[in-house]
């Protein structure tokens, strides 16, 4: 089965890689960088929605891929709160597209107000933690849940969730 990623992210490739492989036999995973036609650092859940949505669909007009994931990753306000929000879509051949949203955990104050004051996320988990590629490993919510859930951990579960969609159409059918 082809699938394609609309990413070079080590840990989204990885998260598709981990989900795919438990349900499908004879995956050929490709991958590159689709545009997500929405900001470098999302700032809002429909934003960073219609960030992942857009790199499926993108990846799936690239590809002859059955199945075209795009994920992304953002951020959102409730109540003057920020939260690290991400959202992923799977868009099948035929241009049927599932989304699915994971999990969100608050932002510590000082992290916030960086994003706000119009910087990226990764960039100011790299300063906050000294350590280089965050988004490409751990992520944010690796770092402020002490390891417990990784970045990629946190896209399988967006990845899942899409699978499961997409069988249970199938199974309709």
């Amino acid at each position: 089965m082809e699938i394609a990623i609309g990413t070079t992210n080590k840990a989204k490739i990885q998260a598709v890689q981990a989900i795919v492989n438990q349900y499908f036999e004879k995956v050929n995973l490709t991958y590159f960088k689709a545009a997500s036609q929405v900001s470098d650092q999302p700032i809002t859940t429909e934003e960073t929605r219609l960030g992942a949505i857009n790199r499926a669909k993108n990846t799936a007009l690239a590809t002859d891929a059955a199945l075209s994931f795009g994920l992304e990753g953002g951020v959102t306000e409730i109540d003057g709160v920020m939260y690290v929000c991400n959202w992923g879509a799977l868009t099948l051949a035929d241009g049927t597209t599932f989304t699915a949203a994971g999990a969100q955990i608050i932002l510590p104050e000082e992290i916030a107000q960086e994003i706000r004051d119009g910087r990226e996320l990764g960039p100011v988990m790299e300063q906050y933690t000294q350590r280089l590629d965050i988004r490409q490993g751990a992520g944010a919510v690796g770092i402020f849940t002490q390891g417990i859930v990784s970045r990629q951990t946190m896209f399988e579960h967006i990845v899942a969730l899409l699978v499961g969609q997409y069988l249970f159409t199938l199974a309709q059918r």
